[in-house]
């Protein structure tokens, strides 16, 4: 279904008949749903495969990780911020060489199976490491993982590993998959990874190509009396405005992930039983990032890029386009990652007449109609924000005699055109901070990525120096030498500015008041929902 801003409540309220009756429930109205534990939700898009051992994403997460666990979660106030989930201890060795993990017993497969530690192994050596976009990185030197008994497993590496690495990691990279429903098939094909086994909560029941996906309750589940709800239904509501007019309608509980507007945040939130949340999303922080291409002249000229940072208003940015729901970028960490943030980095403070005079500096001179040179400027074309942003670099840099032609394309054109073809002079990207620099934050810069990989450094951007600093923190297996190693990364980078980061934001959950137990630990959206419940 696609649901616009024009469509009637009275179409939006028939789409919802039309829900119940395929999911062989009745039209009933909220009361009802929530003495039944139905929970209703906003869904903007069908993962073309839905096994989070393969795609660690937050799309795929967002309905895989009440289905699939993971080895321990994000939690507020659990040590090292996790909380057990199939792993109940963990423990590194001092040389880096080997991880143990004290698995949890008493769980079931949704098919009755028992979940040994045969199962992690065989995820480990055979999904994480050669299959998973981002357990490629944290597993890279995994050898083998011993399995002493039903409930240990020691992962042994082939070169030192850091355990804070893998710790940090262990809620993106570690979702178990069942052995004997994947051993000696094609993995990255079998029919499982749509129609997922799992130990979670919430057992998957079904999924209607372009109108649900249909999860209900684990009865057999290792945590005595959770989860809370019956059953969880995804409604597909691509279009924004969709998700906002049917939780108004009463026909749907709650939007994630931003899923209503935040233009839209300030009028719905004074809307009898809607409640709007920003918690739940400190562990999945998104970065707005000006992508630069080293390999136009200009662009390689450090004070050009200094220019480029001084030409931009973040202040502008959060309080225009985030509408106050996002905060000024001071380098590549975030400011909610207190284990390695640090503020002592170099700081461009927006200041056009500086800008202009580092260009002069630079020689590059205003010519005909006050422009310098000329650049291409492709904006990710994932979200609302990051398109608004590249109007408004396109205008900052105008300000600077920069001529910079926006081109929009879908998410294919412009994956390839900068991550392929390196068809770009600057680019805005969304990267998202995983917990770690090590996942997903030093692959921004480091050199040597071959082309294709996406959200990697494809501006042929080097620097020997902080390639160096970049593998030195790779096998730093003292937490405090690897913290400090990354401390220093953040003023390498925010002094040669390889790329430019701007500002950094979480997303905004929109819910119905019944909904309880929203924003429970920093990656709520794509947790398991055990203690999530309706009430009247």
């Amino acid at each position: 279904m696609s649901f616009s801003s024009s469509l009637s409540r009275r179409l939006l309220l028939k789409s919802s008949i039309l829900l119940a009756a395929s999911t062989t429930l009745a039209g009933r109205g909220f009361a009802q749903e929530a003495a039944s534990g139905r929970l209703i939700v906003a869904a903007d898009s069908e993962p073309k495969n839905l096994n989070p051992a393969i795609v660690a994403s937050n799309g795929v997460f967002f309905i895989s990780s009440k289905v699939i666990e993971p080895l321990a979660e994000a939690s507020f106030d659990g040590k090292d911020g996790l909380a057990p989930r199939l792993a109940v201890e963990w423990q590194g060795s001092e040389d880096g060489l080997s991880a143990t993990f004290k698995l949890r017993e008493g769980v079931t497969w949704h098919d009755g199976k028992p979940f040994t530690s045969a199962d992690v192994a065989f995820s480990a050596l055979s999904v994480w490491k050669t299959l998973q976009n981002l357990g490629r990185l944290v597993f890279a030197h995994l050898e083998t993982v011993d399995t002493p008994d039903a409930h240990t497993a020691i992962f042994r590496f082939s070169k030192p590993t850091p355990f804070q690495l893998i710790r940090n990691a262990l809620p993106v990279v570690t979702s178990v998959l069942p052995k004997h429903v994947y051993e000696g098939t094609d993995i990255a094909t079998n029919p499982a990874n749509n129609k997922l086994v799992g130990t979670g909560p919430f057992v998957f029941a079904e999924y209607k190509p372009g109108e649900y996906y249909r999860l209900t309750r684990n009865e057999k589940y290792w945590n005595a009396g959770q989860p809370k709800l019956q059953e969880i239904i995804y409604r597909i509501l691509p279009d924004r405005a969709g998700a906002g007019a049917a939780l108004e309608a009463e026909e749907i509980h709650l939007a994630a992930f931003s899923a209503v507007p935040l233009a839209d945040l300030s009028r719905i939130s004074k809307v009898p039983g809607i409640k709007v949340i920003a918690d739940g999303y400190e562990a999945l922080t998104y970065q707005l990032v000006v992508e630069i291409n080293h390999r136009r002249k200009e662009l390689a000229d450090l004070k050009v890029r200094q220019a480029i940072a001084h030409a931009i208003d973040k202040k502008f940015v959060v309080d225009t386009i985030f509408l106050g729901y996002a905060t000024a970028s001071s380098g590549p960490v975030p400011k909610n990652a207190p284990e390695f943030y640090t503020d002592d980095v170099e700081t461009y403070d927006f200041d056009v007449a500086k800008a202009n005079a580092l260009l002069d500096e630079a020689g590059y001179k205003r010519g005909e109609g006050g422009n310098r040179f000329s650049l291409k400027l492709l904006p990710a074309p994932y979200f609302n924000e990051t398109k608004q942003f590249g109007a408004y670099l396109r205008q900052a840099l105008a300000e600077v005699g920069i001529d910079a032609e926006l081109v929009n394309n879908d998410s294919a054109a412009h994956q390839k055109a900068v991550y392929t073809d390196h068809a770009f002079d600057l680019a805005i990207a969304p990267p998202v901070f995983r917990g770690d620099p090590a996942i997903s934050t030093t692959i921004l810069v480091k050199s040597g990525t071959p082309a294709g990989v996406g959200f990697s450094n494809q501006g042929g951007y080097e620097n020997k120096d902080l390639d160096a600093l970049i593998d030195k923190a790779a096998e730093a297996v003292n937490t405090e030498t690897r913290t400090e190693l990354y401390k220093e990364f953040q003023k390498k980078v925010t002094e040669d500015l390889p790329l430019i980061n701007v500002a950094e934001w979480g997303f905004i959950t929109v819910a119905r008041d019944t909904v309880q137990n929203v924003a429970s630990n920093p990656r709520w959206a794509v947790s398991n929902w055990a203690d999530t419940e309706l009430v009247s």
